[in-house]
């Protein structure tokens, strides 16, 4: 028996919000690696989840005590184009439980099996995007950037069909929830404005209990998100795949599908194989998740009061306000990367030029930001001049500063991580895998776990991919 102390909210809410599933039972379920630390701050009981009876669970073959199978509902923004009816069709969210911080997660699982909204789907996953979500998400929580978390990957014991057999596999997540901008637009475009009424009143008392109503929750939700993207943008992080179903209204990092952490510095780059126009590339993605808010916006104008046109203006300069919360929210993060306390004009100069050096130097996002800290960043510019007359404009800055160098440095380091998952070192960790060779998929976890120390055992995780290892394309695990 396993044992976990559900607090189901979101399934007690009405049946519109979602549809019934029952656990559909795999092959031969093994477990591949279970993330102790997550498991006991939720209060779970490791020998119960490690048993067979816990990778049953763990594997969508059996509902646990207490839990509440659903599949959520929502629509969604794909691409630009909307589609009214989109929903969970191949997750499975179990429950929730309140964590040891007094936070409320949900337990979901991915590649769980068909569901009423899988769209001719077999609501399965295989084993490569398991991996991939499960180490992207972990190092973004090692970042300290707000996001999803993996739990638990299970291999099925049966193949999933895609264009050639490959091995089954689920992934249990946690979340501080599912709610989505596409959440809100399922209701809204079924003009259901009773139900819209309980998702804005429950996600403002989950996420945002200080809101005051539609438009505080709005405006809540865009500092969430300026926030968040502009700690994206600091640490080179491409979602790919920035449709209104995968925008969170919490602010968290979600759906981990084609994205990836650029190598060498672009403004466009763009690693997406289904992001055919460059829609979601790295620089468009502060426009994008403006895009995104504007139609959670619509949605909840019809909640704002009877006078439509003065609810649409206040959403609109709410709207206009991310802007500037983007802005310093990037200068912050930037200028800790340069070792950078105060403020000061030409701060977002300075930074631009440097990487508009870097993308002409083909230099390397993550270690270029790094070696800061102790003078080597000229050697990631293939002409080391292009890094020096920068140098000079950089220094006379941090005469301005009223901190040590040493404590500029300790800043730079904590602002700049050592080791980022490197797409090459994802893909070798997938390929390992398929071959039943977990062990780059363990130690990549191990090493990402502590991304600002630098670790002589992980040193060759920092290198960048030669011309032979390059992955230029990320594929969507569907």
């Amino acid at each position: 028996m396993v044992h976990i102390p559900f607090d189901n909210s979101f399934a007690r809410l009405d049946a519109p919000f979602y549809s019934r599933v029952t656990p559909s039972p795999v092959a031969a379920p093994k477990l591949v690696a279970l993330n102790i630390a997550l498991a006991e701050n939720l209060g779970l009981n490791i020998q119960e989840l490690q048993s067979l009876a816990g990778v049953a669970v763990l594997s969508g073959s059996a509902a646990p005590e207490g839990s509440a199978p659903l599949a959520q509902a929502y629509a969604g923004h794909q691409f630009g184009g909307f589609s009214p009816q989109l929903g969970d069709g191949r997750a499975m969210l179990l429950g929730e439980v309140i964590d040891k911080d007094g936070l409320r997660q949900d337990i979901q699982l991915k590649g769980s099996g068909r569901t009423p909204y899988s769209r001719g789907g077999d609501g399965r996953a295989w084993l490569g995007p398991v991996l991939r979500e499960y180490v992207l998400s972990e190092a973004m929580a090692a970042l300290n950037i707000p996001t999803t978390r993996a739990l638990a990957a299970v291999t099925t014991g049966q193949d999933v069909i895609r264009e050639t057999p490959l091995p089954g596999a689920v992934l249990c997540r946690i979340a501080s929830s599912h709610i989505r901008v596409g959440t809100f637009q399922y209701f809204a475009a079924r003009q259901d404005l009773a139900s819209l009424q309980v998702l804005t009143d429950y996600t403002i008392a989950r996420h945002f209990p200080e809101a005051d109503g539609p438009m505080g929750l709005f405006a809540a939700v865009v500092t969430a998100q300026a926030k968040l993207i502009a700690r994206w943008m600091s640490v080179g992080f491409i979602h790919g795949v920035m449709n209104t179903d995968n925008t969170h209204v919490g602010g968290i990092t979600i759906d981990y599908g084609p994205c990836a952490f650029m190598d060498s510095y672009h403004a466009n780059r763009l690693y997406s194989s289904i992001d055919r126009r460059g829609r979601y590339a790295y620089s468009n993605q502060p426009e994008i998740i403006v895009w995104n808010l504007a139609q959670l916006a619509t949605s909840l104008i019809p909640l704002m009061g009877e006078d439509t046109d003065a609810s649409a203006k206040e959403a609109t300069e709410v709207l206009h306000s991310f802007a500037d919360q983007y802005h310093t929210a990037w200068l912050a993060a930037f200028r800790a990367k340069l070792g950078l306390t105060l403020a000061q004009n030409g701060d977002a100069e300075l930074i631009n030029d440097l990487l508009a050096r870097m993308a002409a130097q083909n230099a390397d996002f993550t270690n270029t930001f790094r070696a800061m800290a102790d003078g080597t960043a000229r050697d990631q510019f293939t002409d080391p001049k292009a890094f020096d007359d920068w140098n000079s404009r950089w220094q006379a800055r941090l005469g301005h500063e009223a901190t040590s160098l040493t404590q500029q440095q300790a800043l730079i380091r904590s602002a700049s991580p050592a080791l980022i998952p490197r797409n090459h070192r994802v893909e070798e960790m997938i390929q390992a895998a398929v071959a039943d060779d977990y062990a780059p998929f363990e130690r990549l976890n191990a090493a990402l776990a502590n991304p600002f120390k630098d670790v002589a055992e992980y040193e060759d995780l920092k290198r960048p991919p030669t011309e032979a290892e390059e992955v230029t394309q990320t594929f969507c695990g569907t």
